[in-house]
């Protein structure tokens, strides 16, 4: 498990990888930390539930979109996804 020094040098898929090996941490844990608490600006949190639905809404999908499908679309959100995944969170407070 890195230090916090060490996590703040680390690249993002590194310390992903670092983590997810500590049980209960998953990918989804760790983009909250890259977020919030690292402050990258280039997470896009796919496993999140509420950014699904924001993208379902967003783009008025039928069904669900996958992560896959999600991470090829905010490609040309980078290196902002950060941001855009706040936004998507956003836009559900609407409702």
């Amino acid at each position: 498990m890195p230090t916090l020094k060490e996590a703040r040098k680390l690249g993002d898929d590194e310390l992903i990888a670092r983590l997810t090996t500590v049980r209960g941490i998953g990918p989804w844990t760790v983009h909250m930390l890259l977020i919030f608490y690292l402050g990258r600006p280039d997470v896009m949190p796919t496993s999140d539930f509420a950014i699904r639905a924001g993208f379902k809404k967003l783009y008025k999908k039928r069904k669900d979109p996958t992560p896959e499908a999600i991470l090829k679309h905010a490609r040309r959100w980078q290196p902002y996804r950060s941001v855009a995944s706040w936004y998507l969170w956003r836009s559900l407070d609407e409702e």
